[in-house]
């Protein structure tokens, strides 16, 4: 289910978030998660955009491709933030399969008018370098392909420091919900109007 933040989404421009339990901000409060203080920053900035999350734990690339027609036809966003593929790689999933389905993510959401930013994310080393070489650098493959903009790896900031993680060892506290934003901050300002 999507989240609306900020009245009368449809009125102003929409940033949709396509995401799965990173930026459905999993095991905190909604409004401590990274997307949340997103649509903060755009308010006190005085940026007209609201933010729609349609993130959901446990997303998967397919999943989004499933659900992102709906989506933008009822949301006709003006940036559509696709922050997936992590779990597809977590389960192992072909990923010729995940950048296919990345590939219509972001033809879609184009062709609807959007501008894409592209998150991407890494996986641990115990999936063997191959995989997580492959992995990795099929965003950067289709950021290239689109000519959109890329956050190299959402974790950057965090990822050394075990005490920045839940007690399961996947999920971002809160403390360092800030820290992802100003990530995905960087390269989402740009496409802003």
């Amino acid at each position: 289910m999507a989240l609306l933040f900020g009245a009368q989404a449809h009125a102003a421009q929409t940033i949709l978030v396509l995401g799965d339990s990173l930026s459905a901000a999993y095991g905190l409060p909604q409004d401590r998660g990274w997307v949340s203080l997103m649509q903060q920053r755009l308010l006190a900035e005085r940026y007209p955009q609201r933010v729609i999350n349609a993130s959901i734990s446990g997303e998967t690339t397919s999943g989004g491709l499933y659900r992102i027609d709906a989506l933008l036809a009822s949301h006709q966003p003006q940036v559509v933030i696709l922050e997936l593929g992590a779990n597809d790689g977590l389960r192992g999933l072909s990923l010729d399969a995940t950048q296919s389905n990345l590939d219509a993510l972001i033809r879609r959401a184009k062709h609807s008018g959007a501008q894409v930013l592209l998150i991407g994310m890494r996986l641990p080393p115990n999936y063997g370098p191959a995989y997580t070489e492959k992995f990795q650098h099929l965003f950067e493959t289709l950021a290239a392909k689109y000519h959109i903009k890329r956050v190299p790896f959402l974790l950057a900031p965090i990822a050394s420091k075990r005490t920045y993680f839940q007690a399961d060892g996947l999920h971002p506290t809160a403390a360092v919900q800030p820290l992802l934003l100003d990530t995905v901050w960087a390269e989402l300002k740009p496409l802003l109007r």
